[in-house]
């Protein structure tokens, strides 16, 4: 029994995925969280209940990639449901949870189980956008996705926001954003 515990808690990792928009995080969530079900693994998904944008039953991403989720609007939400035998549990738009996200995420790792976590690292601002910087700081694995320039096709690092808003939370998809390049970002 003992070691059942100590295997199960081993493979309790943070994995952090992030970037601008349109980078692919969400789709990147996905592909890891399909093949931890391949893997015959129990995965449970959770998303922010502010990003209804494309369904309010799936994470999606901007190219029609989708899983199963549940919406929460705070990461405590997450022990409502029986976590009892679940080996994964995957976190999406983690940048919009409050500071109890870090909390949380520790008592899964507690239980044992593999977290998966997506979210913007930097708001249109290019400053961090909420959690991420300590949740990245948290994470046994972080990776890093970059866009394509909307203005000149290099690398894009950065979310512009196209729409006069200074609010730093504002749900929006490709009518809203654009990922920019460092020299094509603009923010007054």
């Amino acid at each position: 029994m003992e070691d059942t515990v100590a295997h199960k808690l081993s493979g309790a990792i943070i994995e952090v995925i992030c970037g601008c928009m349109f980078s692919g995080k969400t789709e990147e969530l996905i592909r890891v969280l399909k093949r931890a079900t391949i893997a015959k693994q129990r995965v449970f998904v959770f998303k922010h209940s502010s990003d209804i944008r494309y369904s309010d039953e799936s994470i999606c991403s901007h190219n029609g990639v989708k899983i199963s989720s549940i919406l929460i609007q705070n990461t405590s939400e997450m022990f409502n449901y029986n976590l009892d035998n679940v080996d994964v549990v995957g976190i999406d738009e983690a940048q919009f949870f409050s500071a109890e996200i870090l909390i949380d995420v520790e008592k899964l790792l507690q239980r044992g189980i593999r977290v998966v976590i997506a979210g913007l690292d930097m708001d249109f601002r290019k400053r961090p956008f909420g959690k991420m910087p300590e949740l990245l700081s948290m994470a046994n694995k972080v990776t890093k996705l970059s866009a394509i320039c909307s203005n000149c096709g290099e690398e894009a690092h950065y979310t512009q926001r196209l729409i006069p808003s200074e609010e730093t939370v504002f749900v929006g998809a490709i009518e809203s954003y654009e990922p920019r390049c460092r020299k094509h970002h603009s923010y007054h």
